[in-house]
């Protein structure tokens, strides 16, 4: 009986995918629950699994488009699987195969590789002169080095009249190879592009900025991070201060929690937050949800469950949607300033950047401090300037001044 294998459903707003990986091959016995493939989305890249046992027979090849519910591959399950011996028997006669196939190097004609010495063959790499043709004078009339060295002395050709080198090129020969490749747009990637295009063309996106002193969240980490670990077995990071920052921030300023649906504002009473994840498919912004009621360790776990899922490409459809507010953080790859683009129907993002020792007035002094800059992005359809600006400084004071937020000031 066959069995076939079909692109599964992912999510609604997904209708189609790239096959961009099989890691079985046509013909292969595969079995139940082993993964077969993965598919790209335009949103996630998910592995799809053998549901029964067999010898799979592939429809589709890499990198191809498919239909959510199309048929990839059939599997025949009535096939027996091969057994260990017939298998290492297969192994064998491949290797055999490959043995025999391998040219075998050749030795100048007339001489044994056993009866020329090391030096000897090193001077005929050099020259390009062919020890067969040396008469020898060593032992069995074996070539010997001196041989060699004085049969490059003479001449092999006749003398003629030096001519002029010939001019070099005007310019250098261009190096061998392909100058240019292409390569088709992940759907992952067009989604990226479309949105960002979208995101710049259809809303009013304007940039505030600001800058703050870390100090204090440096300090508070080094002098709690052993216990936290130790209780936690999580490290505490900035990120879980920023969210809460954000939380806090949102919670003073309603209005960036808002978003535009047709003629109509949508004001959010919850607090999902998105965080920006590189990965190298592309960008994607799993969300933290309700973080208004969860504590640092709670968040930092969250932040390490999705960047490992990230990692191994695991990361769902429904860990991408409800976001009302993003926090990205070009800081990890040595951004020191940037404008970050909105992620919609959201109404603004934070960007977080490098932090860098810069001289700044403290209390009539300059002193060195840790500094990094902050970026607020906002649709100024929905958002004034001035609840922006009012939103970046309370994240600003919630970070030089962490016990506000135990405090709610």
């Amino acid at each position: 009986m066959a069995t076939e294998v079909k692109v599964p459903t992912l999510g609604e707003s997904i209708s189609t995918g790239i096959l961009s990986t099989w890691h079985v091959k046509d013909g292969d016995y595969v079995e139940s629950g082993q993964t077969l493939y993965d598919l790209e989305t335009d949103k996630i890249t998910s592995e799809g699994a053998a549901e029964t046992s067999g010898v799979i027979s592939l429809k589709v090849d890499e990198g191809e488009e498919v239909d959510v519910g199309a048929v990839i591959a059939v599997i025949d399950d009535a096939a027996e699987k091969p057994t260990a011996s017939a298998t290492a028997q297969s192994e064998d006669s491949a290797a055999k195969e490959e043995v025999e196939e391998r040219p075998k190097a050749t030795e100048p004609e007339g001489k044994k590789s056993d009866a020329i010495s090391p030096a000897v063959r090193r001077i005929a790499s050099e020259s390009g002169l062919n020890p067969a043709e040396v008469k020898g004078t060593g032992k069995d009339g074996r070539v010997t080095k001196g041989d060699m060295l004085a049969a490059q002395e003479k001449p092999s050709v006749p003398k003629t009249e030096s001519k002029p080198a010939p001019a070099a090129p005007a310019t250098a020969p261009r190096p061998a190879g392909e100058r240019q490749t292409r390569r088709k747009m992940t759907p992952l990637r067009k989604t990226i592009a479309q949105r960002l295009v979208s995101a710049q063309q259809t809303t009013a996106m304007l940039t505030t900025f600001n800058e703050v002193n870390m100090e204090p969240v440096m300090s508070l980490r080094k002098k709690h991070q052993e216990a936290f670990v130790a209780r936690y077995g999580v490290k505490l990071g900035f990120m879980s201060f920023f969210t809460k920052a954000v939380v806090h921030a949102l919670q003073a300023v309603p209005g960036i929690n808002a978003q535009i649906d047709g003629d109509e504002i949508v004001q959010n009473h919850f607090y999902d937050i998105g965080i920006a994840v590189s990965t190298p498919k592309g960008l994607l912004v799993p969300v933290l949800r309700d973080c208004e009621g969860k504590d640092f360790a709670t968040l930092e776990q969250d932040i390490l469950d999705y960047a490992k899922k990230a990692k191994d490409g695991k990361i769902g459809v429904a860990d991408l949607q409800g976001g009302v507010f993003t926090i990205t953080n070009g800081g990890i790859f040595g951004s020191m300033l940037s404008t970050p683009i909105l992620n919609q129907p959201q109404s603004a993002i934070l960007g977080m950047h490098t932090i860098q020792e810069r001289p700044v007035a403290v209390n009539g002094e300059v002193v060195i401090k840790p500094m990094m800059y902050l970026a607020l992005s906002y649709d100024h359809r929905i958002v004034d300037g001035r609840e922006a600006v009012t939103f970046l400084i309370k994240v600003k004071e919630a970070i030089e001044d962490p016990t506000r937020l135990l405090f709610g000031i």
